[in-house]
């Protein structure tokens, strides 16, 4: 585990915004209603399927007889995922970063964190590293930077998302719970030295306050190089403590006994919603995903979740899903006076556009924290 002292500016219990922003916000589409840890404990062998993350789609829609599945049969026939890309590349150009940069100092944030690329694997900046598996699946518009540069330009620190651990450009085997997501893990040179490049340039461009990687790492190596390069270009930066980097165990759940006889103990440990602390060999904090996962007792950590109960724009949500401004004031003072930041999501829809579900309790948590 690091023994890296937290920086000073993260360690202030305080607000961050989290963006997820994709071709996702297309389809738009997540089974509503039950929470990741609730489906988790009660449902574990399909809690991947019915997850309400819709930014998920693109798996969902591969599992076959998933809701998402069935409806996406009904309204877009056989339609692939790699089909909404020009919707989404003509509805973003309506993007404004400015808008959102002021929209975040209104909400009292301090801290923004944007997703540059989830697990479809569609890269929000124009990379110079390019995907052997599906060449130019990336904007030519660096999203990424104009962001960057809105955000600081108001004062506030700008952080990235990665998806180090999944990539369904390299590897696509359906998920349907915790042993499929593990064992769909790219653990391909060819990705190991994707993943690694794409970081470093994320981090030589845009040096980012925080790397908030997701799920895990496909290799140690890659995890210490990555850690080195970004301590090197930002002292006073932080990561997230997603690096799990089990090559081999990732590997081991390709065998269907073997991920059978992991599910298998995974979900007798989790049953009814039994959670353990478990330490992370890397990372500066802990993150805790809509209550899943348990508060370190001295380590700095964060809550992360969405206004409603996934984190990409889901049309489907209704406003009962939703925190109110209320619910949100209420949660923020619980993390931070347990020394957490919360790192509260929007889901924009596809022209950048902020739905008044989520817009009308940040605002209002912004007015309550200048008060």
């Amino acid at each position: 585990m690091t023994t890296r002292p937290c920086p000073d500016w993260y360690a202030r219990p305080q607000l961050g915004i989290f963006i997820h922003w994709g071709i996702f916000t297309i389809p738009a589409w997540a089974p509503r209603g039950r929470a990741i840890h609730e489906l988790i404990g009660d449902d574990y062998d399909r809690s991947a399927v019915l997850t309400p993350y819709s930014e998920w789609y693109d798996n969902a829609v591969r599992v076959e007889g998933s809701p998402t599945q069935v409806r996406h049969k009904g309204i877009y026939g056989d339609k692939p995922f790699t089909d909404f890309r020009p919707e989404f590349d003509a509805a973003s150009e309506a993007f404004n970063a400015d808008a959102w940069a002021d929209f975040f100092v209104e909400c009292g944030a301090t801290y923004v964190v944007f997703v540059t690329k989830h697990h479809d694997g569609y890269c929000l900046w124009p990379t110079d590293v390019p995907n052997p598996r599906r060449p130019g699946w990336n904007t030519g518009r660096d999203f990424t930077g104009e962001l960057a540069d809105a955000v600081r330009a108001r004062g506030l620190r700008f952080g990235l998302y990665y998806s180090g651990g999944l990539d369904w450009t390299f590897r696509d085997t359906p998920i349907a719970n915790i042993g499929d997501m593990f064992a769909c893990v790219p653990t391909e040179e060819d990705y190991r030295a994707y993943a690694l490049a794409q970081a470093k340039e994320l981090i030589d461009r845009y040096r980012p306050s925080v790397f908030w990687n997701d799920i895990c790492w496909p290799d140690v190596d890659g995890v210490i190089a990555l850690h080195e390069c970004y301590y090197a270009a930002v002292p006073d930066g932080v990561t997230n403590d997603r690096w799990l980097a089990a090559t081999d165990f990732f590997k081991s759940l390709r065998d269907p006994a073997s991920r059978a006889s992991f599910n298998a103990m995974l979900k007798a440990r989790t049953a009814g919603g039994m959670q353990e602390e478990t330490p992370a060999p890397f990372g500066d904090f802990r993150c805790v995903e809509f209550g899943l996962g348990v508060i370190p007792k001295q380590q700095k950590w964060e809550s992360c979740r969405g206004l409603g109960l996934g984190f990409g724009y889901n049309t489907d949500e209704l406003p009962e899903d939703f925190l109110d401004a209320q619910g949100l004031i209420d949660l923020y003072t619980d993390v931070t006076a347990k020394r957490g930041n919360l790192l509260i999501n929007i889901g924009p829809r596809a022209d950048g556009s902020i739905p008044d579900l989520q817009s009308v309790p940040l605002r209002a948590l912004g007015a309550h924290l200048r008060r």
